[in-house]
């Protein structure tokens, strides 16, 4: 499994067209915020980022998200508005055998 952390975006993005173009068998998932105004709110209720830090974070999570509306980019895109719900779903997501793998 490979993970590809949201910051810097750019190297998120550039990771998953290079991984997409080579022969590696892998399916990507977006774990995405429910809206930006619950991920501002889920940020400043943490308590721990200076403004400019928050700020920064909000317009790469933009980013992010108009990057995981490509279609094609990612198998899935999990809306995490429930952390119960949202890890079954990355969970069933996981397990499912791939096309490969049913053959």
């Amino acid at each position: 499994m490979c993970v590809f952390a949201s910051e810097p975006a750019d190297g998120a993005r550039q990771g998953v067209k290079q991984i997409k173009q080579s022969s590696i068998s892998a399916r990507f998932v977006f774990i995405a915020p429910p809206s930006t105004g619950e991920l501002e709110r889920r940020l400043r209720g943490r308590g721990t980022e200076a403004e400019a830090s928050v700020q920064k974070r909000l317009a790469q999570a933009e980013k992010e998200l108009e990057y995981s509306r490509t279609p094609g980019v990612h198998d899935v895109i999990i809306v995490n508005d429930d952390l119960d719900k949202a890890y079954q779903e990355l969970e069933e997501f996981v397990y499912q055998p791939t096309s490969k793998e049913s053959k």
